[in-house]
């Protein structure tokens, strides 16, 4: 009898639905993204203040997250207005053309405690390259107001030219006006979306 009870629970368990992971919307108010460029002997640093993203996140398997996230090319920012004017043309990002920015995770491979290699499809300038991101998960903590939060931060340096991003000026003395390669970084604070937000 109590091996016929055991049993029976097993098969209740079965049946239960898996735990659904959790959803949470990035909050730009509390995000960054950020990068850095070489031009002539100094870094020039810009950031992007229109962006959005959706994690898919399950802590108790990690690798079974995902993450969607767009960067929109207009808003580009680096405190200088006829710059940024010249990176949304098409010499650079041509925002007309060219609005977003994306990156769609396709797999999520554990690489140390709370450090995650979050691989996926990764478009710019129309261009789609597959990459893979070195991810640090920051954790979870209600806020104030009672919304559960989530922490996350990523850095990777792309090769603009790798993504047909060309314009150049060359130096009279040798050498070019801008460096190839782009440090970017990403700090990320989401907010876990209520029941009616999943709709």
């Amino acid at each position: 009898m109590r091996k016929l009870a055991f049993a029976l629970a097993l098969g209740a368990l079965s049946v239960l639905p898996a735990r659904a992971a959790d959803v949470y919307n990035v909050d730009p108010g509390h995000s960054e993204v950020s990068f850095t460029i070489r031009h002539l002997l100094s870094n020039v640093r810009g950031r992007f203040t229109d962006f959005s993203g959706v994690i898919t996140l399950d802590t108790a398997k990690m690798t079974s997250s995902s993450v969607v996230f767009t960067v929109k090319t207009a808003s580009i920012d680096t405190a200088v207005a006829d710059r940024d004017k010249h990176l949304r043309s098409p010499d650079f990002f041509d925002a007309e053309k060219n609005p977003e920015i994306t990156f769609k995770s396709t797999s999520i491979a554990a690489a140390g405690k709370d450090k995650y290699n979050v691989t996926g499809d990764f478009t710019l300038h129309g261009v789609t390259k597959r990459i893979t991101l070195p991810v640090t998960f920051l954790g979870t903590a209600k806020d104030p107001w009672g919304n559960q939060r989530a922490g996350f931060e990523t850095g990777t340096t792309v090769t603009r030219k790798d993504y047909a991003i060309n314009w150049n000026k060359a130096l009279d003395n040798g050498g070019v006006l801008l460096g190839e390669d782009v440090a970017v970084t990403i700090n990320i604070e989401a907010v876990k979306a209520k029941p009616e937000e999943k709709k």
